[in-house]
């Protein structure tokens, strides 16, 4: 449904964001499209974290100034509660999703999915007889699911190619066993923990327009959770060490303006530009193979692929012509290689090594996203026409 575009441009402005962040990292006329990696910082959340920063006491302390910095965590953790409709569970804050994971997997029997992000699968074995594939590409039971009694860790959204998962048949096969990575999808489409079948689930403040460093593992309350870092017993005795009091404050500021933009359609707006994006590329090369089309995803990303155009080069092109770009997920150090989530689907081994991801925000604008379709198409031709 690309049409003339009218109807899938984004406001020059969307709530909560500072202007500058249009620019990656203050480098005019860039084009920043990346937000799976990292969201910008949103207003709301920098407004927190300054405040924060004026407040002297440590929230172990139990004097008027320690108190004043336990409210501010403890208001935060009601937010992102709220937020991520799990009022009544346990939000335990972390240094992100990573060590979130870590603290509810670690020393767990656990089977993931072959398309989990790094920092699930490394704490599971693979498990074919749980995971199935449909046709569109989406991750469902597999013919023995029911048969596992270990935890399941699964993702609610894929980081790379943006598959949403339906976690009702998992979380009916594994009651009170389903761990779901929900880090891509919390702040782009509604998602309620309660209503999830999860026991327990991870999240990250800056994907959702937060800062660095800071996340959530979010359980059922009576779970139980071993500590990873022992010390003053803080978070309730499951994650030691004194809290992240400016981190935290803006994670629960970001997370409260996230659902302010789902309520008020914003990412709505981003599918439509994301729908032009892909249908501009399709006429400009229409050889391009595009992961998940006809399976439902995040409404901002586009895996795609150039078979034989290693998404490595295609990254750095798009790069030096000012557009920020990502090959796979880009939690790995930097290390770009070929999408073992695409291998995983089906796909061989050089469309997985010709994939990029392209994900939009709501300061990206339409005149971004056809610029960025003429420099693609632009560079796919010379590509094609030296390996012709």
């Amino acid at each position: 449904m690309a049409g003339d575009g009218s109807e899938g441009r984004c406001p020059s402005r969307s709530p909560g964001y500072l202007e500058q962040e249009k620019k990656a990292g203050g480098v005019s006329g860039r084009v920043y499209l990346d937000w799976n990696a990292t969201a910008p910082l949103r207003d709301e959340a920098r407004a927190a974290m300054i405040a924060a920063m004026d407040v002297l006491g440590n929230p172990s302390s139990v004097h008027a100034e320690g108190r004043a910095a336990k409210a501010i965590v403890e208001r935060a953790r009601q937010q992102v509660a709220t937020a991520f409709g799990a009022d009544g569970a346990d939000v335990i804050f972390t240094s992100g999703a990573t060590e979130a994971a870590a603290l509810a997997l670690e020393g767990r029997d656990v089977r993931v999915s072959p398309v989990e992000h790094d920092a699930v699968s490394s704490w599971g074995l693979l498990a074919p007889q749980i995971f199935a594939f449909a046709e569109n590409g989406t991750l469902v039971p597999g013919p023995h699911a029911a048969e596992w009694d270990p935890i399941v860790a699964l993702t609610a959204a894929n980081s790379e190619t943006g598959i949403l998962t339906d976690l009702a048949p998992f979380a009916k096969a594994a009651p009170g066993r389903l761990v779901v990575d929900a880090t891509q999808v919390f702040g782009k489409r509604p998602f309620a923990f309660n209503w999830s079948g999860a026991q327990m689930a991870i999240c990250s403040a800056h994907k959702l327009g937060g800062p660095k460093g800071v996340g959530a593992l979010v359980v059922k309350r009576g779970t139980e959770i071993v500590p990873r870092i022992r010390g003053g017993g803080q978070e309730m005795g499951r994650r030691s060490g004194t809290e992240n009091v400016i981190g935290i404050a803006g994670f629960g500021a970001a997370a409260e303006a996230a659902q302010r933009d789902l309520e008020a359609g914003v990412w709505d707006r981003v599918e439509k530009l994301r729908n032009i994006l892909e249908n501009g590329l399709e006429a400009g090369a229409n050889k391009t193979i595009f992961v998940g089309k006809d399976a439902p995803r995040l409404p901002n990303t586009s895996c795609l692929a150039a078979p034989g155009w290693k998404g490595e080069t295609q990254v750095m092109q798009m790069d030096l012509a000012g557009f920020a770009i990502s090959a796979g997920s880009a939690c790995s150090s930097g290390k770009v290689r070929a999408s073992r989530v695409l291998r995983a689907m089906g796909f061989d081994d050089e469309v997985a090594r010709s994939a990029i991801r392209v994900s939009l925000g709501p300061e990206v604008t339409e005149e971004d996203v056809l610029r960025f379709v003429d420099a693609w198409c632009a560079k796919q031709k010379k590509f094609r026409a030296r390996t012709a």
